[in-house]
């Protein structure tokens, strides 16, 4: 099962975005841990300018994971849903290249998921 709400909108215009969003999305070999359901409003409205973010950064796609995720009976179902704690989606981690969280998005932060995620790598930059 894929998520495909995470494709790059096609609407989206890598110009867009700022340039430092950008810089810090690429730097340092991070990866992207995905969690979302294609059936999810906002999964549905945030994503898809979230995969366009990415793929302007040129972020490879072996550093993008992405896990749909279900509704169950007990709540959101799904690969590694337990294991990182995923009630709300969508929900991206970002790891070092050693699995070390750096910094997470939950659902409906301040701003886009690109600017959100860019700002919390910035400051792990600053204080490396």
């Amino acid at each position: 099962m894929t998520l495909e709400t995470l494709a790059p909108a096609d609407d989206v215009d890598a110009a867009a975005f700022d340039d430092s969003v950008l810089d810090a999305l690429a730097a340092d070999d991070y990866v992207f841990k995905v969690w979302g359901g294609d059936w999810c409003i906002d999964c549905q409205r945030q994503l898809p300018e979230f995969g366009a973010a990415l793929a302007a950064a040129g972020v490879p796609d072996d550093r993008i994971e992405s896990f749909p995720v279900t509704k169950g009976p007990d709540g959101k179902e799904g690969e590694l849903v337990e294991a990182y704690g995923i009630e709300l989606i969508p929900t991206v981690v970002v790891e070092s290249p050693d699995g070390e969280e750096l910094a997470r998005f939950v659902e409906e932060e301040d701003g886009s998921i690109a600017e959100f995620l860019a700002t919390r790598l910035a400051n792990v930059e600053a204080t490396a």
